[in-house]
């Protein structure tokens, strides 16, 4: 039971297997594709820390997820970041034994990168702790 694994996994599977968010993207990645055409999602690292209690282990996660575009103006990318946060909302309360404690997205930030693309990253801490 590796928190880091199984919430990325629930996760990437939950973005995945929404419908509105595969019509608007090419292809959900799990880390950076050494080749893609946008628009496309990248689910990054997750990080974690401690955060059990006196009789739970528990763990704070922090996952990035991008948004990439190659268009003009960064409508579409924007419309892409809201689903993405309406679906990592949906996230189940239980997890491969993990109980979910809190979601939050703790930031995000809209860039233009040199290549002309539109990049949209947002940043998730998740808490959860072991199920009973």
């Amino acid at each position: 039971m590796n928190a880091e694994v199984d919430i990325r996994a629930a996760l990437l599977a939950l973005l995945r297997g929404d419908g509105a968010l595969m019509a608007q993207v090419n292809r959900i990645y799990d880390e950076a594709p050494v080749k893609a055409t946008p628009p496309m999602v990248v689910v990054g690292q997750c990080t974690g820390d401690d955060w059990g209690t006196k009789d739970r282990p528990g763990r704070e996660l922090r996952i990035g997820i991008t948004a990439e575009d190659d268009k003009e103006s960064a409508t579409r990318l924007s419309n892409i970041m809201g689903n993405i946060d309406q679906i990592i909302a949906q996230l189940p309360a239980s997890i491969a034994g993990w109980q979910l404690g809190s979601i939050r997205l703790i930031r995000s930030r809209l860039l233009r990168t040199n290549a002309l693309r539109w990049n949209g990253v947002m940043d998730y801490r998740i808490r959860v702790l072991a199920g009973p």
